[in-house]
């Protein structure tokens, strides 16, 4: 492969660097803004050119040696490279930018941040198995690479990897994938695919099948939670802080994370959950909360359509596909006197602003919570009012 050297422009949403070449748009990952690299590149859709950097030529000051030994390689991580700071500022650059790009939204207030330790954050993770290796799936593909470690993931779910890799010669070849949660004291461990005895009995020796609780709330396997331990009470109250009122409604409500905290503000909540776990979850966590909340199972666009009256705040934590088409113009129609939107996907809350503004709404601030240190993912809060 022939390689080419190119100035990277600036990071794009995915994880990966800007450039071009010939005219055309060159992505390339593990990069930084400002760095010159040589790099072989092949065709991809669009005819945007996918590349691989073999030397960095003009290394970036923002960048750092990274402390996995499995970076580049696992696809669980994206910019260990880049110095934490330097990571918030790209990633607000990135938000800010997919609002004008697609949303043409133009935001002339300070975008806040919030953040905590870039470490051992995670709550959460999905192991991948295929014959005698463990791992996570490299980027883009289902290929799985090993592990034996990982450095994002908390204390307890880090030691339980370990002890999974230590023990993989004993449960021989095994085809599925494996989630783990955990509350620092429990860890819960599940998987929808058939598992071999001897495999049962490694993960039964190391956690719970069961339900176990978070923030006081019941979490079962399957069931929608916050994967940041360090940062679930300040992005509780990033959403509800200072929120009050009447009625409130928590769309896409999970277990009750949202809808638990609004409780405190208004006498009223009504939390709204499809996904049958979470229902489930939501359902006993409002019966059984000192201050319960209304549980419903219900698509969120059919929910709003059956309301006559707005409620005084409506919070969304829709999934990455946004609140869409439907439910925006339920929204536009109730027009809730404050709206607070939790998105986990800049492209589909730009294409949510764009409808909500349009429609009448006045986004009020913008919050960049890193949820997900190391990774090109971005979480946003942000407050709307009618």
């Amino acid at each position: 492969m022939e390689l080419e050297t190119v100035t990277i422009e600036k990071l794009v949403y995915g994880g990966e660097g800007l450039a071009r070449l010939d005219h055309r748009v060159a992505l390339i990952p593990f990069v930084l803004p400002g760095e010159k690299v040589r790099a072989g590149f092949t065709p991809s859709k669009g005819g945007v050119l996918r590349g691989a950097a073999v030397e960095i030529v003009e290394p970036s000051s923002s960048r750092q040696a990274a402390r996995c030994p499995y970076f580049m390689h696992c696809g669980g991580c994206h910019y260990q490279h880049i110095a934490y700071e330097d990571q918030l500022r790209y990633k607000r650059d990135i938000l800010e930018e997919a609002l004008r790009r697609i949303g043409k939204l133009i935001w002339e207030g300070e975008t806040g941040v919030l953040s905590a330790s870039p470490w051992q954050y995670r709550n959460r993770v999905r192991l991948h198995f295929s014959g005698g290796a463990m791992g996570y799936f490299a980027s883009g593909t289902n290929a799985v690479e090993k592990i034996g470690a990982c450095a994002i993931a908390s204390p307890r779910i880090d030691a339980t990897v370990r002890a999974i890799h230590e023990a993989l010669p004993r449960i021989g070849s095994l085809d599925a994938s494996v989630e783990l949660f955990t509350n620092e004291t429990t860890v819960q461990i599940s998987s929808r695919d058939h598992l071999p005895k001897a495999a049962r009995e490694l993960f039964f020796s190391l956690g719970v099948s069961a339900p176990i609780e978070y923030h006081g709330l019941r979490v079962s396997a399957g069931s929608f939670f916050q994967v940041n331990r360090f940062l679930v009470d300040d992005l509780v109250r990033a959403a509800t802080a200072g929120a009050t009122g009447e009625a409130a409604v928590d769309l896409y409500a999970g277990v009750g994370l949202f809808s638990s905290a609004l409780t405190a503000g208004f006498p009223q909540v009504t939390a709204v959950e499809m996904a049958n776990s979470a229902a489930r979850d939501l359902e006993f966590n409002g019966r059984n909360s000192a201050s319960p909340w209304h549980a419903v199972r219900a698509d969120a666009a059919e929910f709003l359509a059956s309301l006559d009256k707005p409620p005084d705040f409506l919070l969304a934590d829709p999934p990455r596909s946004g609140l869409g088409a439907r439910v925006a113009k339920e929204l536009i129609r109730l027009r809730p006197p404050r709206v607070c939107l939790v998105s986990c996907d800049p492209a589909t809350l730009a294409r949510d602003l764009a409808l909500l503004t349009a429609g009448g709404f006045r986004i009020e601030s913008i919050t960049l919570a890193d949820l997900f240190p190391q990774t090109y993912h971005i979480e946003t809060v942000v407050h709307l009012a009618a």
